[in-house]
């Protein structure tokens, strides 16, 4: 045997020495369980958003005059489901128990949320169910770790990668939801709790392909702005300026929802009979402005696809700010984001009408994104959340957007357990 020979045997036999091993972090314990999570707040995500359709069907029966009672009573069944069941809280509890309380979200009053936002989103409350989502699936998060005994750091990560499932499932965008649930943990530290990044992703990415496979759920976007093209660097100069104005709606916004809480806090008064109140406030608002309607899922490609005059456009945005303030204030429960949305679609509309010169695309997002950004304080997701939603092309404008949003947003958050222990 020559040198040549016994040098291609010893590496041979070297090869041998080491055997072939999966990689460790690929296919390990974690990455199953990441996408176990996944899998069940997909199914979780498709169960509720099944049951939200065939509620909201039944109760869309019920048009003019006769809407003002109806969400009348959601308002109170609601408010008793959560008087008798226990109070689920809301985005700010959440927030809270990931950054305080070591990550735990509890599942005791998941029942409570589940109906009472199934009544509040179905009867036409102005808030979606992205929160209830989060909270469900978050806690399922946190369940599943206390199950396989994990502490400190695994299990937050666990509750994280539940809240990220369910966001994604409903937005159908893996990544936006991933960095919108380490988002909206803090006003200014986007990853906080950076470990939980590769968790969010595989749940969300597992919660996307069940969603998907119950309710049928395509690729594409769910509002289409792509009809726009880039014309030079003033598009980016627009979308700042347009920012700007969507900011300053955020404010507005955040200040409509600090005067009516003061007003629902002026007399301590029983959860369902605030709940009551909203409804009848929000039946009346809906009677006279039936687009303020719902949450905006389906009502902003109304906005896109109508022919809506300068003056109703306006009743429609400032009423649709004080129909979402009335319903986060008076104890319905849901989120807030979709709606901010419809209002930024709004608002950019009306900036069209004004200025038909501009580009109405252009202005829609850039709105949509600073009045997001604005309030969640979640600049990343925001924009990819947008691209994704909208089909609009070109990131890079929407990223102007929210950073202008987001920086004018202000100093105090709005969803106060982003800033400190509460």
């Amino acid at each position: 045997m020559n040198l040549k020979q016994k040098k291609k045997l010893l590496k041979y036999l070297n090869i041998l020495d080491h055997p072939v091993r999966f990689n460790p972090f690929v296919f390990s314990r974690a990455f199953l369980l990441w996408a176990l999570l996944g899998l069940i707040g997909g199914v979780i995500a498709g169960v509720y958003w099944v049951g939200l359709e065939f509620l909201t069907h039944q109760l869309a029966f019920f048009n003019g005059w006769q809407v003002i009672p109806v969400m009348a009573i959601s308002g109170l069944l609601a408010g008793l489901i959560i008087h008798f069941i226990g109070d689920p809280g809301e985005i700010h509890l959440i927030v809270n128990n990931i950054r305080f309380n070591k990550g735990k979200l509890d599942p005791k009053n998941n029942p409570s949320m589940v109906l009472s936002s199934l009544l509040c989103v179905a009867s036409g409350g102005s808030l979606g169910p992205e929160a209830p989502l989060v909270q469900v699936t978050g806690s399922t998060g946190t369940w599943l770790g206390k199950l396989f005994r994990l502490k400190g750091e695994e299990l937050r990560s666990l509750s994280i990668a539940g809240m990220a499932s369910g966001f994604t499932a409903l937005f159908g965008a893996p990544l936006g939801g991933s960095l919108f649930s380490l988002e909206i943990l803090h006003h200014k530290h986007a990853v906080e709790y950076y470990k939980a990044i590769i968790p969010a992703f595989v749940a969300s990415c597992f919660s996307y392909l069940v969603f998907a496979l119950i309710i049928h759920l395509g690729l594409g976007p769910i509002w289409d702005l792509s009809a726009y093209q880039y014309s030079g660097i003033f598009d980016f100069a627009y979308a700042v300026l347009f920012a700007v104005i969507g900011a300053a709606f955020g404010w507005a916004f955040i200040f409509c929802t600090k005067f009516f809480k003061s007003l629902f806090e002026k007399k301590p008064l029983p959860i369902y009979i605030k709940t009551l109140i909203g409804g009848i406030l929000l039946g009346i608002i809906a009677f006279y402005l039936p687009l303020t309607r719902y949450f905006g899922h389906h009502e902003i490609n109304e906005l896109l696809t109508g022919n809506f005059s300068l003056s109703l456009l306006f009743a429609i945005l400032v009423f649709k700010i004080i129909a979402i303030s009335i319903t986060v204030t008076s104890g319905w429960r849901g989120g807030f984001i979709i709606p901010l949305f419809f209002v930024g679609t709004t608002l950019g509309i009306i900036i069209h009408h004004l200025f038909p010169s501009i580009n109405l695309s252009l202005a829609i997002v850039s709105c949509m994104a600073a009045i997001n950004a604005c309030v969640t304080r979640t600049p990343m997701s925001t924009t990819i959340l947008l691209a994704t939603l909208t089909g609009f092309g070109h990131i890079i404008p929407i990223l102007f957007a929210s950073l202008t949003g987001y920086f004018l947003a202000p100093r105090i958050p709005f969803i106060g357990s982003q800033l400190g222990k509460e």
